[in-house]
């Protein structure tokens, strides 16, 4: 079964001022793919300035723009894409 693997960093210097709101709203964009059952992981890193997500049933090309509508994409440093194969 084949999945991507998204890892996204954020800027953490200079957060804006509303940023638990966006963080609030970044959590109800990532419920919904969890609903929708395209999202299989989604981890918090250690370090606390970004997020892994594991996705299913969708291309890349789906996953960067779905990854675009992010309420915290404005403040991304950057996101890797790795095309998985599931072995077990």
């Amino acid at each position: 079964m084949n999945r991507i693997q998204a890892i996204l960093t954020i800027h953490t210097e200079q957060l804006p001022d509303n940023f638990q709101e966006m963080i609030k709203h970044e959590q109800e964009h990532v419920a919904k793919w969890k609903e929708q059952g395209i999202l299989v992981h989604f981890f918090l890193r250690q370090t606390r300035n970004g997020a892994v997500f594991i996705f299913k049933d969708v291309d890349e090309a789906q996953v960067k723009k779905m990854m675009e509508t992010l309420p915290l994409y404005p403040l991304m440093k950057s996101i890797d894409y790795f095309p998985l194969i599931q072995q077990y």
